[in-house]
């Protein structure tokens, strides 16, 4: 049982296997935040849920109390997780405990704490899933109109997390722009707020929605870190809040920008889950966590307990200029080097020969395949590969029969122009008949041709979104229903076609989140394909993320930055540290690139159980040094494999020693270009020197318990 209740004190304390997090109610019914951090043995070792800060009559005490989910009202300043108003126009919320159950599961034990409005029919339901064996805690709130007037939410956020009262804390986090995706952000918190935000209506790039606390001096390898991560695609919000009175408050949801939900009579709100943990083991901890609790919870099960397989795209190749011959001669290199599948790209569909025409119109092209797509797909599975496709359901051009049909299916406003980006539309997905369509028209696409793959991309953000048909009280919430609408269009997708996977996608990695993760096999980092930049992207992917839903691309030489041409070894090692996939175009490759190419595809195939499944560690940053080193362990230790790369260096100065991590001390091993065995306790404290010589080298070591 991970979930102990104090009848007499009113307490509640979850239990993971190194974590606790403690709640009880004070004597005004208030529910408390108590506790987080490492483990307790006791209920009884919680604080008591009435200690409160008294001050002055200028900050009353209720206001400095740290509240589990804070409503607006009466005298509380810090962020609310809850604001309503009332069909009376009455805009003050004051929420009590009323009662709580707990349900035991497989593989977690859920608590529902109850809250109720002193006077209106308004409850909360408060959910916690807590996973023990990852020292996570997920968590998300259903709010309820019992009554029969309607309620208008302006503001409902999935929870707040509470850091202990401390002196110092520092926020980790990750920002960034188009090809410049999860870059490493640190800043000391001091008294005030931080807002990590998303108004463009997917996840973005700008910011994701990940972030971790420490009190300024953890590393990889050690210090407390509070973190987590929500599970939502569209617009979001992350604020951090400190106090004078050094409380700590990170409060996450759904973003009130623009936004309010009409709660009718009897009807509910649900918020996506936020998901938090804690460890004393530092960064690299903090991220093995995740990576297991998404691998076995969150990623979509059977697809996910099996590796990813190499894949091939053809969009770098060919772009828009797609005929069956062209992608045969693609697919017959591809499979001559090793990959397991085959992805053709934008261009196969309707009047799609560039980007100002055809989306929306998801039918084959039939000047590019005649005979449809299923010769190209015989000839694709006769190299011994699968198929897969690209769609982009939620856009469309202006230039479609789609939108000569259904002007009215996109998001606009009356009187106002309808802005394009990449000459495209956003469809109005809260439509149940854009919903329909959007549906109707892959399932057909499945049902049609022996498909295994569909990479969903979104390659604009939102502007004007109006809804001019919907009622008034209605229009803010489209930026909720729409990523409703798309979660529940692939997930019946899923269900008809379970053999299909999903890769996410959102002009480069703007769509990273634990939302989309539950619903899609992998998701795509960026469209940068450099192999030296993308090391700082996936170093700053890896904190939040797993490397089995991380694609990677081995592309051109010099794809990206033309003056920095990288070796077939060095681009394939940048991008064997995920779910590798291959970008280029080979009917340019030399003989002696696809050959290196074959070697390498193959060398990834036997060790990408260890990658995609095993717990990484972070050994050297590409951000501290000319060199950066990862690793990952397999779970029962007895395999490990070392990927390490040279930056373009200065001064001649050599590689660092590598310390490893994760093996077993007293177990013998065996590197690869080690000619003896060595002990796990050698390998991690004495380390060892890969020898990287010259500017872009790189080496991929293999260790095997003896």
């Amino acid at each position: 049982m991970a979930i102990w209740f104090d009848t007499q004190t009113s307490r509640w304390l979850l239990q993971g296997s190194n974590l606790s997090y403690g709640l009880g109610v004070d004597r005004n019914g208030t529910l408390q935040h108590l506790y987080y951090g490492p483990k307790l043995p006791f209920i009884a070792d919680l604080p008591d849920a009435n200690t409160a800060i008294h001050h002055s009559s200028f900050e009353p005490s209720g206001g400095i109390t740290q509240q589990e989910y804070p409503a607006w009202g009466g005298m509380y300043y810090n962020e609310p997780c809850l604001k309503a108003t009332f069909a009376d126009d009455v805009r003050d919320t004051r929420l009590v405990y009323k009662e709580h159950r707990v349900t035991e599961g497989k593989q977690s034990d859920e608590l529902v704490i109850v809250l109720q409005d002193t006077y209106y029919p308004l409850l909360v339901h408060l959910h916690y899933r807590i996973f023990p064996e990852h020292d996570i805690i997920e968590r998300y709130a259903v709010i309820e109109n019992t009554g029969q007037d309607a309620i208008t939410l302006e503001q409902a956020l999935s929870g707040a997390w509470h850091a202990p009262r401390g002196n110092r804390y520092r926020l980790t986090h990750l920002a960034g722009k188009w090809i410049e995706e999860t870059q490493i952000y640190q800043d000391e918190i001091t008294p005030g707020k931080k807002t990590l935000e998303s108004k463009r209506g997917n996840t973005g790039a700008q910011a994701n929605p990940w972030f971790a606390v420490d009190r300024g001096t953890a590393d990889e390898d050690q210090g407390e870190i509070w973190y987590g991560a929500l599970a939502w695609s569209g617009n979001w919000k992350i604020t951090v809040e400190y106090n004078p009175f050094k409380l700590l408050q990170v409060a996450g949801g759904v973003h009130d920008f623009d936004f309010s939900w009409h709660l009718a009579g009897g009807t509910s709100f649900q918020t996506p889950a936020f998901v938090g943990g804690y460890t004393r083991g530092g960064f690299g901890q903090a991220s093995r966590n995740l990576h297991s609790y998404q691998r076995e919870h969150v990623l979509p099960k059977p697809i996910a307990q099996d590796v990813r397989p190499v894949l091939y795209n053809s969009w770098e190749a060919t772009y828009f200029d797609v005929t069956e011959q062209g992608q045969v001669q693609l697919a017959e290199k591809a499979a001559a080097i090793g990959v397991e599948l085959f992805v053709i790209d934008d261009g196969w569909f309707g009047e799609r020969n560039h980007d100002r025409a055809g989306l929306g119109d998801w039918t084959v092209n039939p000047e590019k395949f005649p005979n449809g797509l299923k010769p190209l797909i015989d000839k694709v599975e006769s190299l011994g590969m699968k198929f897969g496709i690209w769609v982009e359901p939620e856009m469309v051009n202006p230039d479609s029969n789609l939108y000569r049909t259904h002007p009215d299916w996109v998001y606009h406003f009356p009187n106002r122009p309808r802005t394009e980006s990449r000459n495209q539309l956003v469809l109005n997905v809260t439509k149940p008949e854009v919903q329909a369509f959007m549906f109707e028209a892959l399932d057909n696409l499945l049902r049609s041709n022996n498909i295994h793959f569909v990479k969903w991309d979104m390659n604009r953000s939102f502007s004007e979104p109006g809804w001019p048909d919907a009622p008034k009280e209605n229009q803010k919430e489209i930026w909720v229903r729409h990523v409703q609408g798309l979660y529940d269009i692939i997930a019946r997708l899923r269900k008809n076609h379970p053999h299909v996977a999903f890769e996410a996608c959102s002009g480069g990695g703007a769509r990273i989140d634990l939302g989309i993760m539950s619903l899609t096999d992998e998701v795509w980092t960026s469209d940068n394909t450099d192999p030296y930049e993308r090391l700082f992207i996936q170093e700053g992917y890896s904190m939040g993320y797993n490397a089995q839903a991380m694609m990677c691309w081995v592309a051109d030489a010099g794809k990206w930055v033309k003056n920095r041409p990288a070796s077939v070894a060095y681009r394939f090692h940048s991008s064997m540290m995920g779910s590798l996939g291959i970008g280029g175009n080979l009917t340019q490759w030399s003989e002696e690139e696809l050959e290196e190419s074959r070697f390498w595809v193959e060398e990834y195939k036997s060790i990408r159980h260890i990658v995609q499944k095993g717990d990484q560690y972070r050994l050297l940053s590409p951000r501290e040094g000319n060199t950066t080193a990862v690793q990952y362990v397999t779970a029962d230790k007895n395999e490990s494999v070392i990927i390490a790369l040279m930056h373009p260096q200065k001064f001649q100065n050599p590689s660092p020693r590598i310390y490893l991590r994760g093996l077993q001390e007293e177990a013998l091993y065996k590197v690869s270009d080690i000619e003896e065995p060595l002990s796990g306790r050698a390998l991690m404290y004495r380390g060892i020197d890969v020898n990287l010589h010259g500017d872009m080298a790189s080496k991929l070591l293999k260790i095997n318990r003896v």
